[in-house]
Formats: structure tokens, sequence, C-alpha cells
């Protein structure tokens, strides 16, 4: 049984469709009091080997508290009026699976695809099986990954989810509680710390984590560091009584005058449901964590969380279906080199849950199962790199030595190379004599591709901000700051990749540079639109004009606080009316354009100047024609009218923005 596992993940405190016909079993099976139903089932089944119900009873709170081994002769059995035939199917597959028995699971998943007219259930069957077959190519690919089991630290009870900072080895265990919780039959659970210099613990140093951090029979485990080891974010909660948590949420406490602070619920945590397995990135700024709240994809989800400069965590997002599956999606943990490693038992896996890690290429998102010996039938979970090619995690696999044990691995791969690309840049204004001067205060964010905020940045006095980006790939990054106009500025890293060959160190760490020029936002101060172009004579908007005012379009939704005026300019040939009368048209044309693209009238004006307003030449000083003023001449822009009180900005949502940008 995995103690880890069960304590702080989605195994919900909740009743199912079919109930016990015995008023305390039901209601001990509700508040997930598991033991005490297993135990009262099994003593029925002694003298009802063929109880349908009985068995569905012992197969389901055996499968709940994480024992889904154990489960699998008595769904072998389950069934009953008011039990679902499919649903017991495919949870008989999966304790086949754990136990791996694959061909027998084969079997019993091949039956239900064909039985169900349940959709998801459908999905589940023939997802299940595509992970049974994908085992077989699994087994194929060479590892480099070499496991050892923390003799030294492991004990017959649970010791799992290990987290280290500033030489110290964090992990939660059941070592020194007495008291049993009644959910999984198991001790409680308390946050530990000891000594080590990387896989060498000294054990004459280990002690339970001091201070108020560990409470009396409430689960306590799971937890993460900032960067320099003063901020501590854990899970803590579901106490199995009716009147205690019957939740887990995240709380939060900070190292003070030598001492951990008493620690506080942050502010992302759900009444009733679960914020579990937190992480926190390498810069601090984000925290990972696993949820069972509403509008996931099943079980439990991996979610993120922005955290601000005042510490208040924000914008949680859900990591969508690339990752998180059906099944439970959970314990993340974000490398140094930016890859997000997690577990799941919704993926194709060796049966419960197994280690993956997520891999970006070229913008695109690919989940690789990481084989054995990293993972096995049991739960292999927790994982946690110390060095680039070497750390911990947690498995219940069957040579451990009672529960849930610590693990160490290296990964001796001869071709690992980790490159960090980080793109660094400074916020700046333009002066009224056209120099830069740097603009603090800037709230910056890192968009990918499809709009979607990956990082933000706030500047401090230099004006400088940085993030961690990956090899080709596009982005925005987006500038706010009171009394400027939204700036939105591509930016791409496709070409700019450093070739792994050419590389001798085992980390590399590569820093890209950009600048972002914020305008101010006044009145009449005029903005040249490059790249608008008509045809002699017309005032048609052809393709490459248009791709140009899409942008304008964005700076409008980027500031709906502020009215503009379309103008339009021409040169010197023809008469002046006649020139008069083009640029009108031309403006308005612009206009128009603005309008169908969803632009409000009330906010915009049309106006054409004709050759009233040269910026260059139209011809040279002995005469002859200039057709480069010219060219200036004929332009089009637009100037700020009215600014006001500020509005809220719609969400990015242009998918050809990056069309004609180059960086």
């Amino acid at each position: 049984m995995t103690v880890g596992r069960w304590i702080l993940l989605g195994a919900l405190l909740m009743a199912v469709a079919a109930c016990s016909p015995e008023k305390k079993m039901k209601n001990n099976f509700k508040y997930g009091k598991y033991e005490k139903v297993i135990k009262f089932y099994k003593d029925l089944l002694r003298k009802q080997p063929n109880n349908g119900k009985a068995n569905y009873f012992v197969a389901e709170s055996y499968r709940l508290s994480n024992r889904i081994k154990e489960s699998e002769p008595f769904y072998k059995k389950a069934g009953g009026p008011g039990i679902d035939k499919d649903s017991v199917k495919l949870y008989y597959a999966k304790a086949l699976q754990a136990n791996a028995k694959y061909d027998e699971a084969r079997t019993v998943l091949e039956e239900g695809l064909n039985s169900t007219e349940n959709e998801k259930l459908r999905d589940r069957f023939q997802k299940e099986l595509n992970g049974i077959a994908y085992l077989g190519k699994l087994g194929e690919k060479k590892s480099y990954y070499r496991v050892k089991s923390l003799e030294t630290l492991n004990t017959p009870f649970a010791e799992y989810a290990p987290a280290y900072s500033n030489g110290i080895l964090y992990f939660a265990s059941s070592r020194a509680n007495a008291r049993i919780y009644e959910a999984s039959g198991t001790p409680y659970t308390d946050l530990y710390q000891v000594e080590t210099k990387g896989a060498n613990v000294e054990l004459g140093t280990l002690k339970a984590i001091p201070g108020n951090i560990n409470t009396v029979n409430v689960n306590t485990g799971c937890i993460t560091f900032s960067p320099d080891g003063k901020l501590m974010v854990f899970a803590r909660g579901n106490t199995g009584k009716k009147k205690g948590a019957e939740d887990v949420d995240l709380f939060l406490s900070r190292f003070r005058n030598g001492a951990w602070t008493d620690p506080v619920p942050i502010n992302i945590n759900t009444p009733k449901f679960w914020e579990s397995t937190p992480a926190l990135s390498p810069d601090g700024r984000t925290l990972y964590f696993s949820s069972n709240r509403p509008g996931g994809y099943g079980g439990l989800d991996l979610y993120s969380a922005q955290m601000d400069s005042r510490g208040r965590f924000g914008k949680v997002k859900n990591l969508g279906a690339d990752i998180n599956t059906a099944g439970d999606d959970t314990f993340p943990y974000m490398a140094e080199n930016s890859k997000l490693y997690f577990s799941s038992d919704g993926h194709p896996g060796y049966g419960q849950l197994d280690l993956f890690v997520v891999n970006r290429a070229n913008g695109k998102t690919q989940i690789e199962n990481l084989g054995q010996p990293m993972n096995s039938t049991g739960d292999d979970f927790g994982m946690y790199l110390f060095k680039p090619d070497r750390g911990f995690f947690t498995s219940n696999r069957e040579d451990g030595k009672g529960d849930d044990d610590i693990y160490t691995f290296v990964n001796d791969d001869p071709n690992l190379k980790v490159v960090n690309y980080f793109l660094q840049g400074i916020t700046y204004n333009i002066r009224k004599d056209s120099s830069r001067e740097i603009l603090p205060d800037t709230k910056v964010s890192l968009l990918d591709q499809g709009g979607d905020v990956m990082q933000e940045f706030t500047t401090g006095t230099d004006g400088k901000f940085l993030f961690r980006v990956y090899e080709n790939e596009n982005y925005v990054l987006l500038g706010e700051h009171d009394g400027y106009i939204v700036k939105r500025q591509p930016y791409t890293t496709i070409g700019k990749s450093v070739p792994l060959e050419s590389l001798k160190e085992l980390v590399t760490n590569i820093t890209l540079d950009t600048v972002l020029v914020l305008d101010r936002k006044a009145k009449n101060v005029f903005f040249v639109l490059k790249n608008i172009y008509f045809e002699y004579d017309k005032a048609d908007i052809n393709r490459e004009s248009a791709q140009e005012l899409d942008k304008l379009v964005q700076i409008l939704e980027d500031n709906p606080d502020i009215k503009i005026e379309m103008g339009s300019h021409t040169d010197s040939v023809a008469s002046n009316s006649y020139n008069i009368d083009l640029s009108q048209r031309r403006a308005q044309s612009t206009v128009d354009y603005l309008i169908r693209k969803g632009i409000d009238p009330k906010r915009l004006t049309a106006k054409g100047y004709g050759e009233e307003r040269p910026i260059a030449r139209n011809t040279n000083p002995d005469g002859t024609d200039n057709p480069v003023g010219r060219q200036k001449n004929r332009r089009t822009e637009f100037r700020i009218v009215e600014i006001g009180p500020p509005q809220k900005r719609p969400d990015f949502d242009e998918e050809k923005y990056f069309n004609d940008n180059d960086n």
C-alpha cells in the first residue's frame, strides 16, 4: 500500500452510487473509514464468498485507499443490483495491471470495450489497451538509470515525497505515530528533516521539523521550498473525522528569526476539495500542485499558480489535456532545466503511478514514461533532482521495507546535456529628445504563441526582466505600465539554439537579450503605421496592409480607454484638392477595416490631410523628383485624441500575431 499516495492524493471521501444496506457501513464508506468497511465485509465473505455487493465494497475500499493490488480478487466477484458492471471491469483491469497480469487485463478491457455504451468509458478502455501495447515498445528502450534504496533512512513505515534544500533532505513519514488513520489503517504522517550530502544521509541528525508544522492526528506531508530555503509550502489535512478536515489544503510558512512561522493556508485552496503535492519552480515564482477541484479532466489534475511580489498566489491554471488525464496526475516537480516531472496512473504505464517527464519540442508537449528501473508495477512518485543527473524518488515496489520507501537514482546517459535558455531584457520609454530612459515598475509577461501567460515579472529600478524560454519557439512579450500604451512585442528563439555536440559541460546556461520600449499614453502623439500601402489612386486595403492594421486592432483592444484619429497623407503629385479627397477615402477605409474587426466606431475618426503635412521633401533642392521623400510622405498614422478612465483589457486571442514579425 502506498501511504504517501493515499494520504495526500485524491481518494475522495464521498459515497458512490451503490450503498451498503447497513447504515453504519454506509457512513463509514462515505467518510473514508475504509478499514472498517473492509473488515465488516470480509467477515461477511467468509460465510458468503460469492456475495457480489460485499466483494464490491471490499474492492472499492481497497482501491479508494490506494491498495488496488489487493482489490483484484474482489473485483473479479463484484456485482449485483445498482453496481455498474462496466466500471467494475475497468477497475478489475487496473488491478490486474497493477499485479503485472497484462494479458488478463487486456482480455477484460476488450470485453469492456465491446460491451459498454458509455462513450467516456469506451475511451478509457481504449486508452488502457493502448497503454498495454505501449509497454512493449517501452521495454525496448535503453535505460541509463541506476536505482538504489536509501537503506539508512527507510523503515517498515512510510517514507515518501523527498525534497532537498540547503543540504537538508525533507520527507514525510509515519514512523513515530501511534494513532491510526482509519481510511488507510496506517499511522498518521509527519514531516522530517535530516542532513545529507547528496545521497549520503547523516542519520544522527534526523528529527521532526521543529515548531508547529506537524499537527497531532492530522496527516502532514509533501513539502517544497523557495530557492533560498526561507519559504516552505506543504500539504496538511484529511483527519477522516466527520467534523475534521475532510480535504487537504496547502499551507505556507516562512523562516524568520531562526524559526518557522505559524503556517497559514494559502489563498488558492478550495473548500471541500483537495490541493496537495506542491512544488515551487526553480525561480520560486510558480507553484505547481495537484487538485481534484471542479473543471478538471478526471481524478487529480496538475495546476500552476503564479506568486506575486506580496507572496500571494493567483492565476490558477490547469496544465491542460496533454498532461492531465482521466486518472490521477500528481506529484509535480520542476527541475533546474525547467523540465516538469510528475506521476500518473492515466498515461500509459506499468499499472499504478509511474514517473513521467514533459518534454517540449518546437512548442509542442511530449509526455515520456521514464521506464524501468525508475518505474515498476507499484507506485513510483515524488521525484526530486539534487543534481542534473541524480536525485530521489518514492516507490512501494516489491523489494522495499514494507511501505513507501525513498530511493536514489543516477542517470548515466552519456549524451545527457542540459541547456537552459533565458531571455533577459530592459524596459524603456522614449524621452522627448528621442533617447531611451529606463522604465521601472513595468509588468512584463511572457506569452506563448497561443496567447497564454507563461511567466510574469515586474521590473525594478533597473528595468530588467528575466524569463526561462525554450528553443525553437515563438513568444510575445507583453509590457504594461500606468500611463503608457500596452505593448506587445514578438520574440522568437528559432535559429538561436546551441548545438549539443559543441557542449562540454553537463549544464550550460544561454542568455538571450532584448529590449521592450513603451510609448507614453498622451493626447496628440502620432504613431506611424508601417507597411500601409495603397494601389495608385485607390483606397482598398490589401493583404499586407491588413496585417499591419491587425496589430492596431490589438493595440486598441489592449488599450480600451483610448480614442484615436486615423490620418492618411499623400505626396505632392496631383492637386491638393484631389489629394485631400484621396487621403480621406484611404483614412475612412482603414477605419472601416477596424470596425469590421470589432472596434467600436465611437472610438474612431478618419481624417485625410492630403499633401499638407509632409515629413520629407517631395523634390530635391535642384527641383528633381525625390522618390524616397515622397514614399515617406505617403503614410498612414494614428493619434490619440481622447483618454478615458481605465478599463479592463480583454485576453489576447489573435492567432496570426506573428505574421511578418522579425526579431
